[in-house]
């Protein structure tokens, strides 16, 4: 396409723009409104699953060593456990390593475990993280069947109920979002749709003297294209605006660990881009699907 011809495009979609005043006050209301919710649903559930996956990475498997091992039985272990496919990392973790974490651990009842210092029952341990968390269960099985191994935990019931959680606060945002999207593609289109219909007899004249489908269709792509972006921007100043504030005055409040709030910046201009794509979108895909249906007229 020439560029001369492409600019023409561009000048019509504009003078539409202009020409239907009204009617691109409507669309980009309705995209405003439709991108609002998406742009906020859209900052929760990437928190979310932030916050889901800060989870999952700590989700490990402590493989405790058969006290009558000796030192190279544990070395030959710890072999044997990195050819595992799954495993991402391995630490070695002493009986007093894990002595001093259980008292860590059980706040002011672990002073009852101090009187096990000097003659310590705890076992060594491997510490082993997957590389995917969600194959955690089956690691731990793999580890299991090792010689030497005299036990494995991992919160087994604990990691079970927090991956289907997390499965499902995802799955729910993702239907959520995209119900979102289709709805503002909807009223986009028919907003569009009834400024094609104003324009009727103007379309018809110009396929009797000749003119594409292509030639005709373009203005109104650039239109869609643009009320889509002019949707988009006041969705992301407020919710932008709304997060600066949430992550400079209530994040370091938060006294929860894993309350961990994706930091502003990048996450600001990834999801201004984000949200700009979706608005150019649902203007471009709205108006492919109401000017295909009046070409066929």
């Amino acid at each position: 396409m020439k560029f001369r011809t492409i600019k023409r495009h561009f000048r019509e979609g504009m003078k539409n723009i202009f020409r239907n005043g009204w009617m691109t006050v409507a669309s980009v209301g309705a995209v405003t409104i439709t991108l609002m919710l998406v742009s906020a649903f859209l900052a929760l559930m990437l928190n979310l699953n932030h916050m889901a996956s800060g989870l999952e990475e700590e989700v490990q498997i402590d493989a405790l060593i058969d006290r009558a091992a000796t030192e190279t039985d544990i070395k030959e272990l710890r072999t044997e456990i990195q050819k595992i496919d799954e495993v991402g990392s391995v630490t070695f973790s002493s009986k007093d390593e894990q002595l001093e974490k259980l008292i860590e651990d059980m706040g002011e009842e672990g002073d009852t475990w101090k009187m096990f210092e000097q003659d310590n029952p705890l076992s060594h341990a491997y510490v082993v993280k997957a590389k995917d968390p969600s194959e955690t269960e089956a690691l731990a099985k793999e580890i299991n069947r090792l010689d030497n191994i005299q036990e494995v935990n991992y919160g087994k019931d604990t990691v079970q109920r927090l991956f289907t959680f997390n499965d499902y606060s995802r799955n729910i945002g993702l239907v959520l979002i995209v119900g979102l999207v289709f709805t503002a593609i909807f009223l986009i289109s028919n907003t569009i749709k009834l400024t094609i219909m104003a324009r009727s007899r103007e379309i018809g004249i110009m396929k009797l003297v000749g003119a594409t489908n292509g030639f005709i269709r373009w203005p109104f792509f650039v239109e869609g294209m643009l009320l889509g972006v002019l949707g988009a921007i006041i969705p992301i100043m407020a919710v932008l605006s709304g997060y600066y504030y949430l992550d400079n005055n209530i994040s370091d409040k938060i006294t929860y660990d894993f309350v961990d709030i994706l930091p502003f910046s990048p996450f600001a201009l990834q999801l201004a881009l984000i949200i700009l794509v979706i608005g150019v979108f649902i203007g471009v895909w709205g108006s492919v699907m109401s000017v295909r249906k009046f070409l066929k007229i």
